[in-house]
């Protein structure tokens, strides 16, 4: 059985969140608990969400306020305290500035890692990928806590404690990991080992605010006052998904795969919830990105070709569409995939889909929320089906 903390939070009110966090971490076992979690001086890494170069009150991103709670708390165990991340697109240290965590953080004293450096990691015990190259500032920790974001996610249904160090791979790599693992089930395999491999300690979900809809970027800011926290990355997650619709949280695939793989506790049987009670937390009307589930049939070859008629596509909205190329400049697979198109008075991207791997790359890092994910006619129709 694990422990998480559930907690109310209506504002990002730092005050207000340092004394909710301090409630969460009483619930949790108390001082003791903070004592076994950051050793005196240990060295502590902050990881927040820094998809992109965002403003201070993005819900893209990991709000300051959070940021700075924590760090109140953290800094009475350790002086060494340090910050980072890999943003999908666009350089760190303007993410961190931009996002009004680099102010905090000097205000602190607390150091900022941008993530270049890294450090080939081998690891016998994984369930899928062995060879990794990760930032050496996370692997160096010897405390990593986690700061995701709560949102919803074209590619893996829902991002938060789990996906969150995705971010500890260094730039560009992170395309080869989309190319490496296409589909969705191996990708969540590997996002697991990852978690492994950097060895993450402890979560602190931010969704005071939370995204909805077209996810991580593109999507619309939820009012779901929650804080979440725990040891258990997956049982953090999966109090998550449940607070936002997915009844059933083997319906999101990195906890299908975490369930399957016995990485973590992923059943609500076996997640003891402190504080809130999760009946009353549960969002109203929460526009989710995918529904849950996926399809599977006994023969590969039959898996992998329905699975290209019913899986859902990156689809253009030409109104919102600036012509800015992003959507292929970070495409895994290019040029291949998608390539700028005249139409009229500007570009657009065309996709082949005969050699999309469904990443959604494009999808997560437009700026302006031009992509969306669309299941095909019969997509729709075997979705609705199963209902």
């Amino acid at each position: 059985m694990e422990n998480v903390a559930l907690l109310k939070c209506e504002q990002y009110d730092v005050d207000l969140i340092e004394k909710k966090l301090r409630e969460g971490f009483e619930l949790l076992g108390g001082d003791e608990f903070l004592r076994k979690l950051i050793p005196k001086d240990s060295k502590v890494l902050l990881k927040p969400n820094m998809l992109s170069v965002e403003s201070k009150e993005s819900p893209v991103v990991t709000h300051y306020a959070v940021f700075e709670a924590v760090i109140r708390i953290v800094k009475e165990y350790s002086n060494y305290v340090s910050f980072g991340d890999s943003p999908g697109f666009g350089d760190s240290r303007k993410a961190a500035e931009k996002s009004g965590l680099m102010e905090v953080a000097d205000r602190y004293g607390v150091k900022f890692e941008d993530f270049k450096e890294s450090v080939h990691v081998r690891l016998d015990n994984s369930i899928l990928c062995k060879s990794w190259n990760v930032a050496k500032a996370a692997y160096d920790a010897d405390v990593v806590i986690t700061l995701p974001k709560l949102k919803t996610h074209a590619m893996a249904y829902y991002t938060g404690a789990v996906k969150n160090q995705f971010g500890c791979i260094p730039g560009t790599q992170k395309a080869t990991w989309h190319t490496r693992m296409p589909d969705a089930n191996n990708f969540c395999k590997m996002l697991l080992d990852l978690n492994t491999a950097v060895g993450t300690n402890f979560a602190i979900l931010d969704g005071i605010i939370a995204m909805e809809g077209n996810g991580p970027k593109s999507g619309q800011a939820f009012n779901l006052n929650t804080l979440i926290m725990g040891q258990s990355l997956t049982a953090v997650d999966s109090t998550a998904v449940r607070i936002i619709g997915y009844d059933n949280p083997l319906d999101t695939p990195v906890l299908k795969e975490a369930y399957d793989s016995n990485w973590g506790v992923v059943l609500p049987k076996d997640i003891n919830i402190l504080g809130e009670k999760l009946e009353d937390m549960k969002a109203k009307n929460f526009k989710l990105c995918r529904k849950g589930g996926n399809f599977y049939f006994i023969n590969p070859a039959v898996t992998n070709f329905l699975r290209g008629m019913i899986a859902p596509n990156p689809t253009l909205i030409q109104e919102k569409c600036i012509g800015c190329g992003r959507c292929a400049e970070v495409c895994p697979e290019k040029p291949v995939v998608i390539t700028m198109v005249k139409n009229g008075d500007k570009l657009n991207p065309k996709w082949n889909m005969n050699e999309c791997i469904r990443c959604f790359c494009c999808q997560e890092l437009c700026p302006v929320g031009a992509i969306e994910t669309k299941y095909s006619t019969l997509g729709r129709l075997l979705k609705l089906n199963k209902r």
